[in-house]
């Protein structure tokens, strides 16, 4: 049994030393990158790259503990041959991905992907930019890498293994090694799964790639890598393009002007699933959101906002990045992809913002935090940061104790700087436990509690001097069915509310144009006198050339499109209409298609 789990021991450390001599390698080989990088940025990467490497290991070593386990069966076990082929396919692999993956990194200045696979189809160009000498040193330098892990590899195992006294104890020993393999590959028992968002830690991108194993990479963007502009292609190039002129209208200024401010600190609470439905200054049912419907009354409302889709995920990154949603993507989860967006934090950190994000739950999830830092949040504050004896439910920390953090951290701030604060809430989620009872009925009693967390907020700031430039904007990641009434993916369930109130709120207004959570980017920052041009998909709803206002989202396979002459709600499969009124209309099933074979082909160009 010894010299079976002497083999198992030394092959972890191997793979794992590797991938720790890979991450200095690339550090150093594209250190003029970086320009500097200090002892602790070195640590810090190498320490935070851990759980992907672990993960990597743990599916390589998943072979090798099935042929331990058989190998019990044999008296005499001929363990060096039986590895060979394995141990030489690791070794290739592992070596052309490191040299592949350091080489591109200054071309492409992202980690190794399934990008690379669109380029085997064309070699002569994938090779352009590149010289011979280059090429031939990477090939030299795989062979040597591999070859070099592959001696130590077959010099671990051993020539063979004897079966011993005791080998079901070896058996047993073994087969407990399989749930904890299990574990290191999801990345332990929480919520989230391992994702490449989950070793990003820095500001500074290089930092974060380096940090990114680049065969858990490669593997994972691999599902991901399809052709979307293959998808839902309804139209002719050329009709599709005519359906869609004038739905995103150019970057124009604000034609009126709703702060009293062109840089007042920014406050945007994500409100989760808090769809309209609750809320009766959006037309929703009465008495759930007291505080809301105050602070409406004082406050700006945009009543007809709608959620992009139907998921946080989705809903956040529209809400940030001023993109649409698709029927069947996760943006957020495609590092490949979300990489290329812009961000509200990334602009306004351009001009002199500080920036943060706060979550009570776990911001891996979906590769959250990967999203957030590349897009212009310096720092990221979740569960895993936050004080551990604060009150938690399934997902995280209650909302009332992140609401007390989150003003705690806004007394701290000077006058000077301004900053840029977003907050995702996650009470209003199942299994709506919270410490709070207003209403017997666990959904409306959560909704309530949140409503109420929030008063409470509003009330504490406007006491201080942080209210005068300050800017509160609440909206929702999406709207909640209770599985009751009207349909999930129905315009009822999508509409939700977006209100902003506080000090640097001029007047109560009512905004009645259709509009979608995307629009907050353009709308945002045409306010504070900033460009949009980065948001293609983010309309300026205050421009004087929003003319045609109209709400586009989508759900699973399907979409919807409102417009001044009504709602089309459509399933893709067997083009069924779920929701149409107060009449049929082509043209809005025309333009929803439109808009999902341009979205798509837009991802696809990402």
């Amino acid at each position: 049994m010894k010299d079976r789990l002497a083999y198992l021991g030394r092959f972890v450390a191997l793979i794992m030393g590797s991938f720790l001599l890979q991450k200095t390698i690339f550090i150093l080989y594209n250190y003029q990158l970086m320009g500097s990088m200090s002892c602790s940025d070195y640590l810090a990467v190498l320490w935070h790259g851990l759980s992907l490497d672990f993960a990597v290991v743990g599916y390589l070593i998943a072979l090798p503990l099935v042929l331990v386990l058989v190998s019990y069966a044999f008296s005499s076990f001929p363990a060096r041959r039986v590895f060979l082929i394995y141990h030489a396919l690791i070794a290739v692999v592992l070596s052309l991905v490191f040299i592949g993956d350091t080489g591109l990194y200054p071309f492409w200045g992202f980690k190794l992907d399934a990008t690379i696979f669109q380029y085997l189809d064309s070699p002569q160009n994938a090779f352009a930019s590149v010289s011979l000498l280059f090429l031939c040193i990477g090939i030299l330098m795989a062979v040597l890498w591999a070859g070099g892990l592959f001696f130590l590899l077959q010099r671990a195992v051993g020539k063979s293994w004897e079966r011993g006294q005791r080998p079901l104890v070896g058996v047993g020993v073994t087969l407990a090694m399989f749930p904890l393999t299990f574990l290191v590959i999801r990345g332990g028992v929480g919520r989230s799964t391992t994702n490449v968002g989950q070793v990003y830690f820095s500001q500074s991108q290089f930092l974060n790639h380096a940090a990114v194993n680049p065969l858990f990479s490669l593997v994972s963007s691999m599902d991901k890598a399809e052709d979307f502009d293959a998808e839902y292609n309804f139209f002719s190039e050329e009709e599709r393009a005519k359906l869609v002129e004038g739905l995103y209208p150019q970057e124009a200024p604000a034609a009126e002007e709703l702060l009293r401010s062109k840089r007042p600190n920014v406050l945007l609470i994500i409100l989760e699933s808090f769809g309209a439905k609750y809320i009766a200054s959006f037309g929703g049912m009465p008495g759930i959101t007291p505080n809301l419907d105050r602070l409406a009354r004082e406050g700006v409302v945009f009543s007809e906002c709608y959620a992009n889709s139907y998921r946080t995920d989705r809903g956040v990154l529209s809400t940030l990045s001023g993109y649409p949603s698709f029927p069947q993507h996760s943006v957020m989860k495609m590092p490949a992809k979300s990489r290329s967006l812009s961000g509200i934090a990334q602009v306004l950190q351009g001009v002199g913002y500080k920036t943060d994000f706060l979550y009570g739950g776990d911001a891996n999830f979906t590769n959250m935090k990967g999203y957030l830092l590349s897009t212009g949040y310096q720092r990221v504050t979740d569960d895993a940061t936050l004080a551990r004896d604060l009150p938690r439910q399934s997902w995280g920390v209650q909302d009332h104790a992140t609401f007390d953090y989150l003003y705690n951290e806004i007394m701290k701030r000077g006058e000077g700087e301004p900053w840029h604060t977003a907050f995702l809430t996650l009470s209003s989620h199942e299994p709506f436990i919270v410490p709070y009872q207003k209403f017997k009925e666990e959904v409306p009693n959560a909704f309530a509690y949140v409503d109420d967390c929030i008063g409470r907020l509003a009330d504490r700031l406007r006491k201080t001097k942080a209210w005068e430039n300050l800017l509160v904007i609440c909206v929702a990641d999406h709207g909640y069915f209770t599985g009751e009434g009207k349909g999930r993916h129905t315009s009822y369930i999508h509409h939700i509310p977006m209100l902003w109130f506080g000090g640097a709120v001029k007047e109560h207004r009512v905004i009645d144009r259709l509009m979608t959570q995307s629009d907050l980017a353009a709308t945002l920052l045409a306010q504070l006198g900033l460009s949009y041009q980065a948001f293609p998909f983010s309309r300026n709803i205050l421009a004087g050339n929003y003319t045609y206002p109209f709400a586009y989202y989508t759900f699973n396979d399907g979409f919807g499109f409102i417009d001044s002459t009504g709602v089309t709600v459509m399933e893709n499969v067997g083009a069924n209409i779920l929701e149409e009124h107060p009449a049929p209309s082509e043209e809005r099933v025309r333009r929803g298609r439109a808009l999902l074979q341009t979205t798509h082909d837009d991802l696809s160009r990402r």
